[in-house]
């Protein structure tokens, strides 16, 4: 039975969507962003009062200043796809030093030496704005930008508004903003739960999203004013040496329902994880019992599904993810998903339409991403999927809303998956299908004419897997008059420096770039010059090992 009236109901935000599309149709792109070559000199005192810059830390060195270069010239840019790499999470301290900086900025010159675009760079909420609300304390960022830039990179800054790592004990713990925290303990539904009671802390629950929970302020605004902060801060940077900003949106920085804590993703037995519903705290559930009456049917707001299994339950052997007769598939699942997939909804519009006024005009490219979650992929009902807030099944594509919503603000879409293959996950799980899944969101990029940035999702360094990712980026970048793809390597660390680790990844860099960075001659600060026959396997041992 089919709820022909629900999207009639803005409460609930809800749109009926058509089936899978099985073909590409003639798309056209036009870059958001123009490349400049420039050079840009910028003091390290930061704009907001109630910023903490370098100079205020050292009241000797006021004037200090930082020499911003854009590397190369227009042109001489590539013609194929840039690749990026994310550095560790553990870039800066708290306090506002780099961490390890002789090693990272040998590492930086060994990266641009390799044909590298950039690096990404994770900017931390739980260390930026720590200790006190409106509050934010820039410093170790201004000098990592800084640092790259000196050595011809460019910047993707990732605005990390989760939780990383897994507890005190992890190197590389870094929770929420510690004055969150404490609005936490005294009202626990700030944080997600599921039907069992237990509170996921990752991220704030996109239920209270417009309430003042913060200290009389919403999580929407507290995300604002960051972003705010964050352009007024680093303005001299943007378009030049920052070219993309990606904002993050739910637990890992994707734009998702907390399924289960992000760390069992990518442990073995992931294949097998249903996930749990999202919607027990008392915000969501409000939301829900409000749909539910507008909708005339009380008795749907009181929860979540009934008979939706255990975590790692085979989903036929439950009551609402089974192919058949699941109630995924009835008036009641319909109602349910919508809105579950709906607030998701809601949550990303409410992010990109403020960051698109926050940035506009300053020539950096927005971006959110999309989880990959695949392994129930074979199935009618998704059930992973489901949870995770993709209301994506056999018969409904749960992935053309959100590129839609993305398109409409000018947002490129991330996603990871690009080095994994059908023929190795599937005798682990048969279920499985991370190139179904990356094939289907990829469609629904080139449908909406969105240009699109992949990730690996482990950080594997051999032929295979980097033989993988341009395959895929191939699939999307294919009949496309003007393709828009670039990638981001997850992740830097000593490993990637080892001597036949780095011959692979130049050679990876070279075949993305079509081979035509190496016409140009770079000359910066640190004293390496690149002709067309330069070997940049040679320069491994210029990097230190990262450790």
């Amino acid at each position: 039975m089919a709820i022909a009236t629900f999207s009639t109901y803005s409460f609930c935000c809800t749109r009926t969507e058509p089936a899978r599309l099985t073909r590409f149709p003639s798309t056209h792109y036009s870059p958001h962003s123009q490349r400049l070559h420039s050079r840009v000199s910028i003091t390290t005192r930061l704009n907001s009062s109630n910023s903490v810059s370098p100079a205020d830390s050292n009241n000797n060195n006021n004037n200090r200043k930082y020499e911003l270069h854009d590397g190369t010239s227009m042109q001489s840019r590539r013609s194929g796809s840039p690749v990026f790499v994310k550095l560790p999470e553990d870039s800066t301290w708290v306090g506002g030093k780099v961490r390890r900086r002789k090693a990272m900025a040998q590492s930086f010159k060994a990266l641009v030496a390799a044909g590298v675009e950039g690096v990404v760079v994770e900017v931390w909420w739980g260390m930026v704005e720590r200790e006190s609300p409106g509050v934010y304390d820039w410093r170790g960022y201004v000098d990592l930008i800084a640092l790259a830039s000196s050595c011809g990179l460019k910047v993707r800054a990732s605005l990390a508004f989760h939780q990383c790592g897994t507890g005190s004990g992890d190197p590389n713990w870094i929770p929420l903003p510690l004055w969150v925290l404490e609005e936490i303990d005294k009202d626990p539904d700030i944080a997600y739960s599921d039907r069992f009671g237990r509170r996921n802390m990752e991220y704030i629950s996109l239920g209270c999203d417009i309430l003042p929970v913060l200290r009389g302020r919403s999580p929407i605004q507290a995300y604002t004013d960051f972003m705010r902060n964050f352009r007024d801060t680093f303005r001299p940077f943007l378009g030049v040496i920052i070219t993309g900003v990606q904002v993050g949106m739910g637990p890992a920085g994707e734009l998702r329902y907390p399924l289960c804590p992000s760390q069992k993703l990518s442990w073995a037995w992931r294949s097998r994880e249903l996930g749990e519903f999202q919607c027990y705290d008392k915000y969501m559930l409000a939301s829900l019992n409000a749909c539910a009456r507008e909708f005339g049917m009380r008795e749907w707001g009181n929860g979540g599904p009934i008979g939706a299994g255990n975590l790692m339950q085979d989903p036929e052997h439950t009551e609402f993810f089974r192919s058949n007769d699941g109630s995924w598939n009835t008036a009641y699942g319909s109602f349910f998903l919508q809105w579950y997939s709906g607030m998701l909804l809601l949550h990303g519009e409410r992010i990109c339409r403020e960051t698109e006024t926050i940035f506009r005009g300053t020539r950096v490219n927005t971006s959110a991403k999309v989880g990959g979650i695949h392994w129930h992929y074979g199935t009618q009902s998704h059930p992973s999927e489901l949870t995770a807030g993709y209301y994506n099944t056999s018969t409904r594509d749960g992935y053309l809303p959100i590129a839609r919503m993305f398109g409409r603000y000018g947002f490129t879409i991330c996603c990871s998956c690009f080095d994994m293959r059908d023929v190795d996950e599937k005798p682990l799980n048969p279920l499985s299908s991370p190139e179904g899944y990356l094939r289907q969101l990829l469609l629904a990029a080139r449908v909406c004419d969105i240009p699109l940035e992949g990730e690996n999702s482990a950080t594997s360094l051999d032929d295979t897997s980097f033989q993988q990712v341009l395959k895929m980026s191939k699939f999307y970048s294919d009949g496309l008059d003007k393709p828009s793809f670039s990638f981001n390597f997850v992740r830097m660390d000593k490993n990637m420096f080892e001597y036949h680790n780095w011959v692979r990844f130049t050679r990876f860099v070279r075949q993305m770039s079509d081979g035509n960075i190496f016409r140009s001659k770079l000359d910066f600060r640190g004293g390496i010059r690149l002709s067309s026959t330069f070997d940049a396997s040679r320069v491994v041992g210029m990097a230190f090992a990262y450790c």
